[in-house]
């Protein structure tokens, strides 16, 4: 089997992934249930559900990499609601998981990524698909993880809400009434 075939089925295999409603459930779940003397407490560091290639970085490596950031991309996967609610890293590029494969124009391929999710769960597989199409990603991280182990993320308030636009029949009859600028002729 070539190359592009091989790369070609991972990608459709690793986009069928993103679609699933687990790799979604476990990217939003709590970073760790209550420890028993049966199973320990899940973390980023022992989570099972995690399968992907790509690494997935704790605090220490991220904020090593954000000390370089003309070297550096953080790709930001999650959902404009996520984002305000959450809060995130102070600079990224935001793209859409189901928008990331038709905008890998906007991705450089000359900087270190760090794709970011809630738990890291849609960035490891983001991250997948983007380094079998030739991109450096280093690694995946979750902010909820990052916050967890004492990182600081930044807050974005939403716009305001634009107020409603007049009705096009008001605006028509605000202009009929007004003077006209124009000397009338004689």
């Amino acid at each position: 089997m070539n190359a592009f075939v091989k790369l070609s089925a991972s990608a459709l295999v690793l986009s069928l992934a993103l679609a699933t409603p687990r790799a979604r459930a476990a990217d939003n779940a709590p970073a760790a249930a209550a420890p028993t003397a049966a199973a320990p407490a899940v973390t980023p560091a022992n989570d099972p559900a995690y399968t992907y290639k790509t690494l997935r970085l704790n605090r220490a490596a991220v904020d090593a990499v954000l000390s370089r950031p003309e070297q550096a991309l953080i790709l930001d996967i999650r959902r404009p609601d996520e984002l305000t609610k959450i809060g995130g890293f102070p600079v990224y590029l935001s793209i859409q998981t189901s928008d990331v494969q038709k905008s890998l124009g906007f991705i450089p391929k000359d900087r270190l990524i760090i794709v970011v999710s809630n738990r890291a769960h849609r960035a490891g597989a983001v991250g997948d698909i983007l380094h079998g199409l030739g991109y450096n990603v280093i690694g995946a991280t979750g902010v909820l993880d990052y916050q967890d182990e004492g990182g600081v993320l930044t807050k974005i308030a939403p716009p305001p809400p634009r107020e409603a636009a007049a009705a096009p029949g008001a605006q028509a009859n605000a202009v009929a009434a007004a003077p006209s600028a124009q000397p009338l002729a004689k």
